[in-house]
């Protein structure tokens, strides 16, 4: 602890993430913040993101009554990167001409600007996540659009192989290339499976918008992507069947290291409505973080972790950005207990 004096009853006092006073060398948890979002088809704003939910962090009381007191274990926001801020700058403007006409030829000089900054931000995540490994620190990432923490899974599945990826979102994630871009938020699932060997399971829940093509993949997976669609899971809940024994059959398809990639519009979309592409559907607040307690507790340990697609309101609203900041909290505390339960 830097300050010895501080109280967690408190009004936020400091300005560190959650209100914390932790810096790099006395948190165990470190958190990073990709303002990058130039893939996002429908609307933008997920670069914010990260700026957004350390905002309305200092809301969070430290207390949580599920997980106890997460923040004593140290909690960190390195400052967030002005080199990948500038990045998102050139490449979104590069992106908008592109989208507008539903992709581009390979060739088309903005898609490879868009192209090369997108494996520019994938280096650097992975580069400062291996960094903050290598020092005994546990990770997590604040995105940015979805496409932002592909560097953080290559990362963590080079060294938790065998390890699954809990993916929780209202699309699939798993078009190729989608208008051209081949890093875009709509691949970032297929980009996983085909650039991470070490993943071994990828486990959806609450997905609602798939391509026919994506519905193929899931098929045709031989068992290394099982998908809980949100109308199926419904459907049980409907017929009688608790949310407890679903989130069990979810965690069940689990490996035993788990990396958790939580899309937010994988919520209800009351909980986050400004974000980029918001479908109807979706989980309540508690039925995520059960599921997330159930992993936790199932003896599996959560080795990671991003949130990703908050998008700050306009007009001062905030509850994509109060949902994002506690569904942060929530992962960090699942995510040390898990490592408890584990070691």
């Amino acid at each position: 602890m830097s300050d010895p004096g501080f109280d967690p009853n408190s009004a936020a006092s400091h300005d560190g993430i959650f209100g914390l006073p932790h810096d790099e060398h006395t948190a165990r948890v470190i958190l990073i913040g990709v303002p990058f979002d130039a893939t996002t088809s429908y609307r933008g704003g997920a670069a914010q993101g990260p700026y957004g939910i350390h905002e309305a962090s200092l809301q969070v009381d430290l207390h949580d009554s599920d997980t106890g007191e997460p923040w004593k274990a140290g909690i960190f926001l390195e400052p967030v990167s002005d080199e990948i801020r500038l990045l998102n700058n050139v490449a979104r403007p590069r992106a908008a001409p592109i989208k507008a006409a539903g992709g581009a030829p390979a060739d088309d000089p903005g898609l490879a600007i868009v192209n090369d900054a997108s494996d520019t931000v994938c280096e650097w995540l992975r580069a400062r996540c291996e960094h903050w490994l290598d020092a005994g620190k546990l990770v997590g990432v604040l995105g940015g659009d979805h496409a932002s923490p592909l560097g953080a899974i290559l990362a963590l599945a080079d060294r938790n192989p065998g390890m699954g990826v809990l993916h929780i979102d209202a699309h699939a994630d798993l078009r190729v290339a989608y208008e051209g871009f081949l890093q875009s938020h709509a691949s970032i699932m297929h980009n996983v499976l085909a650039q991470a060997p070490g993943v071994a399971k990828l486990v959806q829940v609450a997905v609602r918008d798939l391509c026919e093509a994506e519905a193929a993949a899931i098929a045709s997976a031989g068992g290394r992507i099982r998908t809980f669609l949100d109308g199926d899971l419904s459907r049980a809940l409907f017929r009688g069947e608790t949310w407890a024994s679903v989130a069990g059959r979810i965690v069940e398809e689990l490996p035993r290291d788990v990396y958790v990639s939580f899309d937010i519009d994988g919520l209800e979309p009351s909980l986050c409505p400004a974000t980029g592409t918001p479908v109807p559907g979706g989980l309540t607040f508690q039925q995520a973080c059960f599921l997330l307690e159930a992993v936790a507790t199932s003896g599996r340990r959560i080795v990671g972790f991003d949130l990703c697609e908050v998008v700050p309101g306009e007009d001062g609203d905030t509850i994509d950005t109060i949902t994002g900041a506690r569904i942060v909290y929530k992962l960090i505390g699942w995510m040390l207990r898990s490592q408890q339960r584990s070691t």
